[in-house]
C-alpha cells in the first residue's frame, strides 16, 4: 500500500475508537500520517511561527498537529496549513500516497495535493452534530466527487451515503474481542469505582449532546437502589446541566486500556442515547464492546443497535424511562441466561476490527489496480 495520510476531526489521544483501531493496523504495513485540527497560539501573531508538531503513536503512526498564530482568517489558516503539508511531504519523501478523510473540512488544506486513491471513511453524520460548520455539507459533496471509495460507520449511514456515491460500503462498528473479553475475568477494581455499591449500571463514551441526560436523571430518581456509573469526557454541553443525584457517579475520561477493569465491575451496560439529529445515523462501537465484556445491554432505539442487536435479542431496546427501568431489571439477571450468552458469542465471532480492516484493504487494492 502507498503511504496513508489521514485527515481527522478527532484528536488521536482523545478517545480510542474507529480511527485508532483502523489506522494502527495500517501502520503495521506502511507509513501512516494522522493530520489533526490545528492548535492556535494566542501569544503568537506572526505567520512565520507556523510549524508542524510530530508525535509518534501506536505502531509508528505519526500524528501531525499544525501550530498556528492567532488572528488568521479561515482562508489564511487553510492556506498556511496547505503550505505546511506541502513542505512536510517534500521533506519526508511522501510522493505516492492515499488520502483517508474523516472530515470533509480538511479539503480546504489538502485539495491541492494529488493522492493515488481517496477514501472517505464516514463514521458519523458530522453535519448533524452540535456546532457543525455551515459549509460542511457543501464540502462533503466535493469530497464525494473526489472519493474513489466511501466507507460508512453503520448501516443507516450507508443507506444515506450510497445514494450520493456509486462505490459506498457499510463497515459497522466492530470490536477487539480479546481486549474487552478481559472484563469476563477477575480484574482489580479501579480505585474511583471500588467504593460504589451494587447494582451498577454503566455507560462509557463521550458525554455530549447525544447522551439523553433527561433519561439518565429520570432513571436515577426512580431507582435510587441502582448506581449509575458514567465514564467519559464532557464536551459541547455545560457540565452544570448534567443530572446530579447521589446515585450518579461521573468518573471522567479513561484510557482505552482501563475500560475492561471498569466494565468488569458493572452489572448492566447501557446505551443512553437521545433521539435527535446527532444520533440518527450513529453506530455505537460500544455495543459489541459491552457484549464482548459479557455484560447485558439496554439501549434506546438507535437504528444501528436495533438492527441487528435488538432483532437478534442480544440487546434490550427501551424507549421510555419506565421501559428502560424494566429492561435494566431484567438485565440484572441476564448473565445467568446461558442461551443469551451462547447466541451473543456466536454473533461476536463474526466481527472484528482485523476483519473490517482486511476487507477495506481488499477494496482499496482493487481500486488501485483498476486505476493503474
Amino acid at each position: 500500500m502507498p503511504d496513508l495520510v489521514c485527515f481527522a476531526h478527532l484528536h488521536w489521544d482523545f478517545v480510542w475508537q474507529r480511527p485508532q483501531h483502523l489506522l494502527s493496523r495500517f501502520a503495521q504495513h506502511g507509513r501512516v500520517f494522522y493530520v489533526e485540527e490545528p492548535f492556535l497560539h494566542h501569544d503568537q501573531t506572526e505567520e512565520s511561527f507556523a510549524h508542524f508538531e510530530v508525535k509518534e503513536r501506536q505502531n509508528g503512526v505519526k500524528v501531525l498537529v499544525a501550530h498556528l498564530p492567532v488572528g488568521l482568517s479561515e482562508e489564511q489558516s487553510d492556506a498556511l496549513q496547505a503550505k505546511l503539508l506541502t513542505a512536510y511531504f517534500a521533506e519526508n519523501n511522501i510522493s505516492k500516497y492515499l488520502f483517508w478523510y474523516y472530515t470533509p473540512m480538511a479539503l480546504s488544506k489538502s485539495r491541492h495535493l494529488h493522492p493515488v486513491l481517496t477514501v472517505y471513511d464516514c463514521m458519523d453524520e458530522l453535519a448533524a452534530f452540535k456546532f457543525a460548520p455551515p459549509k460542511l455539507r457543501e464540502l462533503e459533496q466535493e469530497l464525494f466527487q473526489k472519493a474513489d471509495l466511501v466507507f460508512t460507520g453503520g448501516q443507516s449511514l450507508y443507506e444515506a451515503k450510497s445514494l450520493q456515491h456509486h462505490d459506498a460500503h457499510a463497515f459497522p462498528s466492530s470490536i477487539d474481542k480479546d481486549h474487552f473479553g478481559q472484563a469476563r475475568t477477575k480484574l482489580a477494581e479501579p480505585a474511583d469505582q471500588a467504593g460504589i455499591a451494587h447494582p451498577r449500571v454503566g455507560f462509557f463514551g463521550v458525554v455530549d449532546e447525544r447522551l439523553d441526560i433527561a433519561l439518565l436523571g429520570e432513571l436515577a430518581a426512580a431507582h435510587p437502589e441502582w448506581q449509575f456509573v458514567i465514564i467519559g469526557p464532557v464536551v459541547k454541553i455545560d457540565p452544570a446541566d448534567l443530572p446530579r443525584t447521589a446515585n450518579i457517579h461521573y468518573l471522567g475520561g479513561k484510557e482505552y486500556k482501563e475500560l475492561p477493569a471498569y466494565l468488569c465491575g458493572w452489572d448492566v451496560a447501557t446505551l443512553l442515547f437521545a433521539d435527535n439529529e446527532s444520533t440518527k445515523f450513529i453506530s455505537p462501537t460500544k455495543t459489541p464492546e459491552y457484549l464482548a465484556a459479557g455484560k447485558p445491554v439496554v439501549s434506546t432505539p438507535i437504528r444501528d443497535v436495533v438492527r441487528p442487536y435488538g432483532e437478534l435479542n442480544l440487546v434490550q431496546i427501551a424507549s421510555t424511562a419506565d421501559e428502560f427501568g424494566q429492561a435494566i431489571g431484567t438485565a440484572l439477571h441476564q448473565t445467568q441466561d446461558t442461551n443469551w450468552r451462547t447466541r451473543t458469542d456466536e454473533y461476536l465471532a463474526t466481527i472484528s476490527w482485523d476483519l473490517t480492516w482486511q476487507r477495506m484493504v481488499e477494496l482499496m487494492q482493487q481500486r488501485l489496480k483498476a486505476k493503474a
